[in-house]
């Protein structure tokens, strides 16, 4: 009797295992949900491929010539989150007079986080 009614409690309060009616539980997602955006990350290095902190990384939307900066971290790391799928960016790198040259991330490229790095030239 007391089982009985704890059962009916149970079913009434929804605790009831989904696998009592032929149900299997819908597993936790195991990934993030789609935000529609995407990264960019990579490194910068001189042309001794010495990895260059402080350098500016600049990176360009071509549909509305907005220009997003970040100064490269220890190890010459940058990156940048939130971008546009349907955007095509440009990226390049500044740092004492050296410059990159100019790198595409395109609406072609599907992947989620995009790795580029950018080799600083010579002064001119």
């Amino acid at each position: 009797m007391v089982l009985l009614r704890r059962s009916v409690l149970l079913i009434a309060l929804g605790f009831v295992p989904a696998a009592i009616f032929g149900q299997q539980p819908t597993p936790p997602s195991t990934r993030a949900p789609d935000t529609g955006t995407r990264s960019v990350h990579g490194k910068v290095t001189n042309l001794a491929d010495v990895v260059v902190d402080g350098a500016v990384v600049l990176l360009k939307d071509t549909k509305t010539l907005q220009v997003r900066s970040f100064i490269t971290t220890k190890g010459g790391q940058y990156h940048f989150y939130g971008l546009s799928r349907n955007t095509n960016y440009e990226l390049h790198a500044e740092y004492q007079g050296a410059a990159s040259n100019s790198k595409t991330l395109s609406v072609f490229d599907s992947k989620k986080d995009s790795e580029i790095n950018l080799k600083l030239k010579n002064a001119s």
